[in-house]
């Protein structure tokens, strides 16, 4: 009786033991998770939105300390593989020089290469020192004081087309642009965003007001790649665009691809409350399920109570309507 009961007594404390062990690694993932959040580094795009569905599931789908102290290891490990802090890198592998009659400059072609793995989506695009020049001006009026140890190259004012002097430039302003990302808060600011997309993104926004959908979509898909890389910070910045890429992709009757265009664009137009694009979205999201028979009970449901609520916007436009006022 006694040998019985030291047993059950030993098996209890065993037993109190594990779940003491699984509760301090569950302890540890929530941890873990939530320094992946606050860490400095940006997290890569549409990761976020996989880490909130980790952090759900953990949470309240399966109950971290209901798993094993390996189940939470592996669990961890494929998060850590899934979820990785991107650092981008800067090449400006060539240039053309451009002849005009009253004029002629230099054009640098740069690229931006995500690190850490196969970059397979590399876009290329060409910007003048003056647009170089632009930016510089742009970021000293709200960082004069983190400028001070960031060198623009001078203009010169002779030799400007010389073969030399061009190969120069291009790795001066090749160190120029990793200078600037690696600073936080200016690799972050509208000034330094707008550099890599703003031209590109005007055209599109010209294109498609034109009817050109095929032109613009190209234009726009190529921008997406570049503010995927640029913006992993905060995907609403990417909301216009894919709202543009949808609006191209419905009028040339890409539905299938107009119905992914929009879903990718719906969580971060509900995360950050972006009311003028949201019942447009759904509305057009909508309209599309059904001609592609595809289940749109939650997406109507959802349009419908926005429309009934007291803060919706007046006057709502159509989701067209909104895209073109872009760059207007």
């Amino acid at each position: 009786m006694f040998m019985t009961l030291v047993v059950m007594m030993d098996e209890t404390s065993t037993l109190q033991e594990g779940k003491r062990k699984r509760g301090h690694v569950a302890m540890d993932l929530d941890s873990q998770l939530l320094n992946l959040r606050s860490d400095d580094e940006t997290i890569h795009p549409l990761m976020d939105a996989q880490l909130e569905e980790t952090s759900f599931d953990t949470a309240a789908g399966v109950s971290a300390s209901s798993l094993t102290t390996a189940e939470l290891q592996q669990h961890w490990r494929a998060v850590k593989q899934e979820i990785r802090s991107v650092k981008l890198h800067f090449q400006i592998p060539s240039t053309r020089t451009i002849e005009h009659t009253t004029s002629r400059y230099v054009v640098y072609q740069i690229i931006v290469i995500r690190s850490g793995s196969y970059d397979c989506k590399q876009v290329a695009i060409e910007r003048r020192y003056s647009d170089f020049l632009h930016l510089h001006n742009e970021l000293l009026q709200d960082f004069n004081e983190e400028l001070e140890d960031v060198i623009l190259p001078k203009k010169r004012l002779m030799g400007n087309f010389s073969e030399e002097n061009i190969t120069e430039r291009r790795v001066t302003l090749c160190d120029y642009l990793t200078q600037l990302y690696s600073l936080r808060y200016i690799r972050r600011s509208p000034a330094f965003l707008a550099f890599f997309t703003q031209p590109e993104l005007k055209t599109a926004y010209d294109l498609l007001r034109g009817g050109q959908y095929s032109h613009a979509l190209e234009v726009l898909q190529n921008a997406l790649v570049l503010q995927e890389k640029l913006c992993s910070h905060d995907s609403s910045l990417l909301v216009p665009t894919l709202c543009a890429l949808f609006v191209c992709q419905r009028d040339l009757e890409d539905f299938h691809g107009a119905f992914q265009t929009g879903n990718r664009a719906l969580p971060a137009v509900r995360r950050y409350g972006l009311c003028r694009y949201r019942s447009p979205l759904l509305e057009a999201m909508v309209d599309i399920g059904y001609k592609l028979q595809n289940p749109v009970a939650q997406l109507q449901e959802e349009l419908i109570r926005i429309q009934n609520s007291p803060h919706v916007p007046e006057p709502l436009m159509s989701i067209k309507e909104l895209v073109v006022q872009e760059f207007t």
